[in-house]
């Protein structure tokens, strides 16, 4: 079945003593018969404060022991689990909030303050309930409350059937402009998401995963969360992704795979190796890289210096993370592009007509499977446009299939810069700017031009001790790109607006 409740209670019968997450800080290690136990505890104490089958229960927490024994436990009982953006503004927490009809969030005394007042303009009850995120029984005993309530759990309580199509997760977008849209899964999505993951990258009962990505996003939540649970492996999950600590935790651990975005690369690219200092980290198979376009050089650099070979994929909040991957076999990977469809279908569209597009000719990425979202939550509009009555769904990536079914992506619709009545992808920019030695990151964006209808801006973050001036990268990018596609404006800044899957937020550029 695909449940969480069933694979949670089937890895509690088959491996009740084995590890599912450690928490490197405190050295907690959470068992999957102790996840099972926590996870019915849990279920007993939200219905005994008057939750039904299906309610929203929030998150408001970093990575840590309670936030990852929540997110699983809140789904098994039979609730639907709403992580919240611990990068949120307040505007952006009151309004999921609201929207999401949270009945209760759990959180920690250092974000209880921003939780109470986002509340402020909720104009309903929210019971609150904040606890130890280290602590190893926070629900039976929590610290404190925002609002008072029961603490003593309820096992006594039978928990609702579970079924399939029963919702689990709610997701917000951290969308560039506009209020979040709200992306709902069911079990079967959920669970789907965990599947393709695990058979993509051959992982099993004795595969570890080091994850330094929030649990507020669905990269984190789905491929090292839910995938092990359906592989029976195990997490380590420190508080935060840290330079000085990331590659102690792995070899300490005996991590056997990492996940990591592009950024996470980058600072590790510029940080020493890992080796030079005796830690063991041959152990580790691959590296597994999503949630924003690889640079080819950074990919290059980083298999180089440490001797681990990426996987590149590419995933969304809509699709439960991973919808293309790279093969788990190196030799067939394909640098530039994160890979072939795995589980789900995939096919090109004409932006116009809708047409399937031909190998090669660009358009925009469909996508069809059980790890599709079952819809925006109460935005039936923008459903109804997403989601075609055939199961397949708009992506709003432009990208195109080669001849071996790899997608190559060249941007997103909304994102694309016209400059003149050409369309120009911002990746090529960044990329183009990437191959200077001195840049870290870059992200070019489309600004008003009263000839060409758009100009071209670059923001640039140099390497840490890196000296370069803004007409330098200026001529590098001529020569690069050609004068057409080189930016009209080019800034060098200390960082990029990012969510929280490190993928650069590109209108934010412009305020």
């Amino acid at each position: 079945m695909r449940t969480i409740r069933h694979h949670v209670d089937l890895r509690a019968s088959e491996q009740p003593a084995a590890p599912f997450l450690i928490a490197p800080e405190t050295g907690a290690i959470m068992t999957y018969g102790e996840l099972q136990r926590a996870s019915r505890a849990l279920g007993g104490f939200l219905l005994a404060q008057g939750l039904q089958k299906g309610d929203k229960v929030a998150l408001m927490l970093h990575n840590s022991y309670q936030t990852a024994r929540l997110l699983i436990g809140v789904m098994y009982a039979g609730f639907t689990v709403a992580p919240l953006n611990l990068l949120s503004q307040r505007s952006q927490l009151e309004y999921v909030i609201d929207h999401s009809d949270t009945a209760l969030i759990f959180t920690s005394e250092e974000l209880a303050p921003r939780v109470h007042e986002a509340l402020g303009a909720v104009q309903r009850e929210v019971k609150v309930v904040v606890l130890d995120p280290d602590a190893p029984r926070a629900i039976d005993k929590p610290r404190s409350s925002v609002k008072k309530v029961g603490a003593a759990p309820h096992t006594d309580l039978e928990l609702p059937l579970v079924h399939e199509e029963d919702d689990c997760l709610l997701m917000y977008t951290s969308g560039t402009t506009g209020k979040p849209k709200g992306v709902l899964h069911p079990h079967r999505s959920v669970v789907a998401g965990g599947e393709y993951t695990s058979a993509a990258h051959c992982l099993g009962g004795e595969d570890r995963v080091m994850c330094a990505l929030p649990l507020y996003h669905i990269n984190g939540q789905i491929v090292t969360g839910v995938a092990p649970l359906v592989h029976g492996g195990s997490v380590v999950m420190p508080h935060r992704f840290s330079v000085s600590d990331y590659w102690r935790h792995v070899a300490e651990h005996h991590c056997t795979w990492i996940n990591v975005v592009p950024t996470i690369i980058a600072y590790l690219l510029n940080a020493p190796d890992p080796r030079d200092s005796g830690l063991d980290i041959s152990r580790v198979k691959f590296c597994r890289s999503a949630s924003a376009p690889l640079a080819p050089d950074l990919h290059r650099a980083f298999e180089r210096k440490f001797g681990i070979g990426v996987i590149e994929t590419f995933g969304m909040t809509e699709t439960n993370a991973p919808c293309f991957t790279n093969p788990y076999d190196a030799s067939k990977r394909k640098l530039g592009s994160p890979g072939q469809a795995y589980g789900n279908e995939a096919k090109v569209i004409d932006l116009h007509t809708g047409a399937t597009q031909r190998v090669g000719v660009e358009g925009e990425i469909m996508l069809r499977g059980d790890n599709v979202m079952k819809c925006y939550y109460k935005d039936p509009e923008t459903t109804a446009s997403t989601l075609q009555s055939d199961g397949w769904m708009r992506s709003g990536d432009v990208g195109y299939l080669d001849a071996d079914g790899f997608v190559f992506v060249t941007g997103r619709i909304k994102e694309l810069i016209i400059k003149g009545g050409e369309n120009i992808a911002p990746r090529e920019i960044d990329e183009a700017l990437l191959k200077h030695p001195a840049v870290l990151e870059a992200a070019a964006v489309g600004i008003a031009d009263s000839l060409y209808g758009q100009e071209i801006m670059v923001c640039v973050v140099l390497k840490p001790g890196s000296r370069c001036t803004a007409d330098e990268l200026k001529t590098f990018s001529q020569r690069e790109l050609g004068s057409y596609k080189a930016p009209k404006i080019l800034k060098i800044v200390d960082s990029l607006p990012k969510g929280p899957s490190g993928k650069v937020q590109r209108l934010k550029l412009l305020d």
